[in-house]
C-alpha cells in the first residue's frame, strides 16, 4: 500500500511525480520571474535578488528534469493516459515539448558556461576558473538558442496552465486531480485508464 502512492497509476499521479512537478513548478516560477519583471519594468533591487541564482536555478531544473525524465519512463504504463484523437496527440506533444526544453536550456547554457571566459560558479563554488579561452562550438549554441528557448518554454508553460483551466472549469472534468493528489477520478478517466 505504501509503495503504491509512490508510483503512477492509470488513474492519478504518484507521489513522486507530483512532489517532482510541484517542486519544478516553483523553480521555474522563480527562475522566470526575475527575467520577466527584469524585461517589463527594468533591472532593480528585486531583479537582482531573483536573478543572482540563475545559475543555481538552472541547474536544479536540470536534475530535477532528468529524474522526472527518468522516473517518467519508468513508470510510462502506469501513467494516466491522455484523451484520444487530435486533442490527445497535441497533449503528448507539448509533454515532450516541456520536458525537451527543460532538459536542453540549462544543458546548454551550463555548456556556455564551461567553454566561456567567465568559468563557472555554482552554489559558491568556481568549478570552472574564471579568465580561460573561449571555445566556440561550447558558447555559439547556447548564445543563439537559451534565450529564444527560454521564452518558448514559458510561452508553453502558459499554454500548459491554460489547458489545466479549460479542463477545471470549462469542460468540468477532473484532470487537474491528477496531479493535486486527489483521487476521485471522474467517468472519463476511468475509462481510458480501462
Amino acid at each position: 500500500m505504501g509503495m503504491r502512492r509512490w508510483r503512477d497509476t492509470g488513474l492519478r499521479y504518484g507521489l513522486l511525480t507530483r512532489c517532482l512537478h510541484w517542486s519544478m513548478a516553483l523553480v521555474i516560477l522563480w527562475q522566470f520571474s526575475g527575467i520577466v519583471l527584469g524585461s517589463l519594468f527594468g533591472r532593480s533591487a528585486v531583479t537582482d535578488i531573483l536573478n543572482s541564482t540563475h545559475g543555481e536555478l538552472g541547474v536544479a531544473i536540470l536534475g530535477l528534469a532528468t529524474v522526472r525524465a527518468v522516473w517518467g519512463l519508468y513508470n510510462l504504463k502506469h501513467r494516466p493516459a491522455h484523451e484520444r484523437g487530435l486533442l490527445g496527440m497535441a497533449a503528448r506533444a507539448g509533454h515532450l515539448a516541456l520536458y525537451l526544453l527543460m532538459l536542453f536550456i540549462p544543458a546548454v547554457a551550463l555548456l556556455r558556461a564551461t567553454g566561456s571566459q567567465w568559468g563557472l560558479a555554482l552554489f559558491g563554488y568556481q568549478i570552472v576558473p574564471q579568465g580561460g579561452e573561449t571555445i566556440g562550438w561550447m558558447v555559439a549554441p547556447a548564445n543563439l538558442l537559451h534565450g529564444l528557448l527560454a521564452w518558448t518554454l514559458l510561452a508553453l508553460i502558459g499554454g500548459h496552465i491554460a489547458m489545466v483551466l479549460i479542463h477545471r472549469f470549462v469542460w468540468k472534468d477532473t484532470v487537474l486531480n491528477r496531479m493535486a493528489g486527489r483521487s476521485r477520478p471522474d467517468p472519463a478517466s476511468l475509462a481510458a485508464a480501462e
